[in-house]
This record gives C-alpha cells, sequence and structure tokens, in this order.
C-alpha cells in the first residue's frame, strides 16, 4: 500500500458479529478499507487474519502489520501503535465482533488519536446493542448501556434492583451483555429479580441463522424455556 501525502488516518472497522457472510452485513467501504490498510490493531491475530483474508482473498497476508490489544497489553505500548500514521499510513483497529471501542478494545487508541491530532474515521458496521434495542420495542429516545453486570451474586441483585428502579423513574431502557456461557445464570436473575411486570427483551445470535429477539414481561418469561448458553446475548429491560 502507498503512503499518504499527509498523515495516515484510524479507520474503525466493524466485523460480522458471528459466521456469516460479510456482504450481508457490511457496507462495500470496509472492504475498500481492508484493501488499503496493512496495519491493525486487533485482539486476537488469527481470527483478524481469517476476516481479513475472507473479505480481500488477494491481500498479501505476508504484508500486513498486526498489533496486539487485549488484557494483556501494557498501556505503554498504545502509542507506538499509532506510529504509522505519522509515516504516512492508515491503521485500522479490527473488532472481534461488530463495532470497535463499543463494549470492545479500542476505546483508548481512538483517545491517544484524538490526543496526537490524528483523523479518526468510524466505518458502517453492525452493533449488536444498537440492533437490540432497535428490535426491541423499549424506549429508543431514552436508554442506557450498563455492560456488565457484578459478578457477586448479592451486588449483581443489588444492581438489577437499582437499575429497574431508574427504568420506572425515567422511562429508561437499560441493556446489558453477558459473557455467552453465563447467559443462563443471568437470564435466572432477572427472572427472580425484576418485577413481574418488568419488560426484558433477549436478542440473541443477532445476523445469524438463528437469530432470535423476542420482548415479553418478566411474567411471561418465566413460562417459557430457551436456550441462551454460549449464544451471544443482548439483554434489555424497561420497567
Amino acid at each position: 500500500m502507498g503512503r499518504s501525502k499527509g498523515n495516515g488516518k484510524l479507520f474503525l472497522i466493524p466485523t460480522t458479529l458471528g459466521d456469516t457472510e460479510p456482504w450481508e452485513v457490511l457496507p462495500i467501504s470496509i472492504k475498500r478499507a481492508i484493501e488499503e490498510i496493512d496495519y491493525y490493531i486487533v485482539e486476537n491475530e488469527r481470527s483478524a487474519r481469517r476476516f481479513i483474508k475472507k473479505v480481500s482473498p488477494r491481500k498479501s497476508q505476508p504484508d500486513l502489520h498486526l498489533f496486539i490489544l487485549n488484557k494483556f497489553t501494557e498501556p505503554g505500548l498504545l502509542p507506538s501503535y499509532l506510529d504509522p500514521c505519522f509515516k504516512g499510513y492508515h491503521v485500522g483497529i479490527l473488532s472481534e465482533a461488530g463495532c470497535p471501542a463499543i463494549a470492545d478494545p479500542g476505546a483508548d487508541i481512538v483517545r491517544i488519536a484524538h490526543d496526537r491530532k490524528i483523523r479518526v474515521v468510524p466505518l458502517v458496521g453492525p452493533s449488536s446493542i444498537i440492533m437490540a434495542l432497535m428490535a426491541s420495542g423499549l424506549n429508543g429516545q431514552n436508554f442506557a448501556f450498563n455492560g456488565y453486570l457484578p459478578i457477586d451474586a448479592q451486588e449483581r441483585k443489588t444492581a438489577i434492583k437499582k437499575f429497574e428502579k431508574h427504568s420506572g423513574d425515567t422511562r429508561q431502557s437499560q441493556i446489558f451483555i453477558e459473557t455467552p456461557y453465563r447467559n443462563e445464570k443471568l437470564m435466572k436473575e432477572f427472572l427472580n429479580t425484576l418485577r413481574p411486570s418488568t419488560s426484558l427483551c433477549l436478542a440473541t445470535d443477532i445476523t445469524l441463522p438463528s437469530e432470535f429477539i423476542e420482548t415479553k414481561t418478566v411474567k411471561n418469561w418465566k413460562e417459557e424455556k430457551i436456550d441462551l448458553h454460549k449464544r451471544p446475548t443482548i439483554f434489555v429491560f424497561q420497567a
């Protein structure tokens, strides 16, 4: 890839939410970016290379420069990941699933880019959080993404009650994620803690053939049996 005349840019590149054909859910701008960029910040080298190859089969894999960003990465290394921008090369952040920096590593890199006067370019792609809210029928004018609830059982119960009260007072939709193998446990805690009249949406396997999105009251969910184990799920409730 040739250099830019000025500084390179930081591209935020969404990926698919699962094993979906890229062009069913991604715009052509993703392909153009992948074909132009050789420097990437990624969580996992293997999956990143696989995605790049799927999007651009002819792209030279040996020419790729991948910087790893995960919970083990030393914070002091992050500024150096953007050094190629000052040599005229674009850098891309690739998410493992969905949009970079949204419930996903990358926000620290984006902040550093702003501090170093590097232009940040977000590209269009699927966000499971936004898609779940869209499909929930719950308040899309006033909502909060709360990420993960506490692991401790009592702290989690207290947090759920706090968020439910705030939702009832403000009509604010509350959005949560969980590690897929803990979905069943979280669902059980929602059903045991939330009021029967509270509306709860489950958005599971979004964009995949097994996609399931449904909103019911907690009372009605207690009459259902659904398998959420190891299936990526977004939980949304509104009191």
